[in-house]
């Protein structure tokens, strides 16, 4: 839809039903639109700031937000203008320009060693998504699948996918 609409802003949400807002966000930007993104979600961590920022979004506001921000973000962004509600700015800049911290597409902190790309197949594999699905929706093989699988495994000390969920959940990569 985004490819024969080319709309000016897409609100997407990172716990859509079939998709995250980060895969989203990634597809529309591979169409080369002017389409502005804005993550309209409920989660606040800075690693998923980070996430949606290296997918190419460029506004991001909590549901918590009063209707003034909301608009505001979207007027923003219709001015090609970037938008984080204060909450978000302030967590942002903090992991920033703290003593040890990651420039934003790095490594995220808290993860110590997770790429933002696997820090996706941790949230698609705690949504109960199976390799095959994974390598579908990413556009990859199921063979990268499995290399990322055990990669992320090896990195956070996990023995099984329930300690990948657990991980998942701690680190509000999805809802519990």
């Amino acid at each position: 839809m985004a490819k024969e609409l080319t709309p000016d802003v897409m609100i997407l949400d990172i716990s859509m039903p079939d998709l995250s807002g980060v895969i989203v966000a990634r597809d529309v930007r591979k169409l080369k639109t002017h389409t502005e993104l804005l993550i309209f979600t409920m989660h606040d961590s800075e690693q998923l700031v980070r996430e949606v920022l290296s997918a190419g979004a460029r506004g991001f506001v909590l549901k918590s937000a009063s209707t003034e921000n909301i608009i505001a973000a979207v007027a923003s962004l219709l001015n090609h203008k970037p938008y984080f509600c204060p909450g978000i700015t302030d967590a942002v800049l903090r992991g920033y320009l703290s003593p040890g911290g990651h420039g934003l597409g790095e490594v995220i902190e808290g993860s110590e060693s997770l790429t933002t790309r696997e820090l996706l197949i941790v949230q698609l594999l705690a949504e109960s998504r199976s390799n095959k699905v994974i390598a579908s929706m990413l556009d990859i093989s199921v063979k990268t699948v499995e290399s990322h699988r055990g990669n992320i495994m090896r990195k956070l000390g996990a023995h099984s996918l329930a300690d990948i969920v657990r991980y998942a959940i701690r680190n509000k990569l999805i809802e519990a």
